[in-house]
């Protein structure tokens, strides 16, 4: 287990915030978490992944917890569901690649995405029409109220869009997600509804999880940053979801990208109103919103600061209220 204090913490967000934590706490094992005396720690405690939805604002005053849990261990009993358990500290897409190579079907088309297998759980992270949770089965957490294990099945998670029960107000900060438990498939059933995959595995039949999961790789560096290259927290802001009445006026013709949910109302891409208001290549200081994919806010300079990107931010959120009358909420958490 490490543990260092007054820890700079530039290495442990991709936005690149150069700010600090009083107490910095990687453990190895449940169990040396478990053994850890949590009430003579410096408070709050806030546990992190790859912070790679984070924005430190400022230096943290308490202690930043971190899984270094590795573990995968495939339960195959030779059915076509495959249940896999896989450690917090497991990098998602290392997992992704792992289960594309295997054969495996679920999790192809979350490719690509950064952080850690435990904060995909709690932020329930989605992209090109899959969302983690619809290859979740439970989560296995530590209770720092209660000090003891906890499980939870898929639907005790509470999720919907960006959004668990590990995020709500009265349980967000008490559950520290251990492992993670996925149920994958042998049988194809791969998901093409998006454009750029489609195109890209143009002429291929029967794709197999890899080339399903190569082509979502292609697509992704076509318009988001490599946080190993250039700082940001990947997708910024939330799509907005608006009334019938809303979309009519933001789109009198209907010609904007939308979704229509089962209640009647309508998710709007952020990306597309952040456009329609001429932010791609916006500056303030030091970050930018991303030139490709205006949904991204970049630490353009790497030398970007806190004010930076909250300057940026709101003059996004200002600007698209004024033009469109919807308030954007920011995806990325604000510590």
């Amino acid at each position: 287990m490490r543990v260092e204090y007054k820890y700079d913490l530039s290495s442990q967000n991709t936005f690149r915030m150069k700010v600090s934590c009083e107490c910095y706490i990687q453990y190895d094992t449940v169990s040396e978490l478990e053994g850890l005396n949590l009430d003579s720690l410096p408070k709050p405690l806030l546990h992190i992944g790859q912070g790679s939805n984070l924005l430190f604002t400022a230096d943290f005053p308490g202690t930043v917890l971190h899984s270094n849990i590795n573990t995968i261990k495939y339960v195959d009993m030779g059915f076509n569901e495959v249940p896999i358990i896989v450690g917090s500290g497991v990098s998602f897409d290392s997992f992704v690649e792992q289960v594309c190579a295997h054969g495996l079907w679920g999790a192809e088309n979350l490719s690509g995405i950064p952080g850690e297998v435990g904060a995909a759980a709690v932020q329930n992270i989605g992209a090109y029409g899959v969302e983690v949770k619809d290859i979740i089965s439970g989560v296995v957490c530590y209770d720092i109220k209660e000090r003891k294990k906890v499980k939870f099945g898929v639907q005790e998670c509470k999720y919907a869009y960006r959004h668990s029960m590990f995020k709500e107000q009265g349980t967000k900060g008490r559950y520290i997600v251990t492992s993670v438990l996925f149920r994958l498939s042998r049988v194809p059933s791969p998901k093409l509804d998006y454009k750029g995959i489609k195109e890209a595995l143009e002429g291929v039949e029967n794709p197999s999880p890899t080339q399903v999961r190569e082509a979502v790789l292609k697509l992704r560096a076509s318009k988001l940053p490599d946080v190993s290259e250039l700082g940001s927290a990947g997708s910024f802001f939330m799509n907005p979801v608006v009334s019938k009445a809303d979309f009519e006026r933001i789109s009198p013709d209907g010609s904007a990208p939308h979704y229509v949910l089962e209640d009647g109302s309508i998710k709007v891409p952020a990306a597309y109103l952040i456009d329609r208001c001429g932010l791609k290549g916006e500056m303030s200081g030091g970050a930018q919103v991303y030139q490709k994919q205006p949904l991204v806010i970049v630490n353009a300079s790497g030398t970007a600061s806190p004010q930076d990107i909250l300057e940026l931010e709101q003059k996004v959120i200002n600007t698209v209220k004024e033009r469109f009358g919807v308030t954007l909420q920011p995806e990325v958490e604000h510590i």
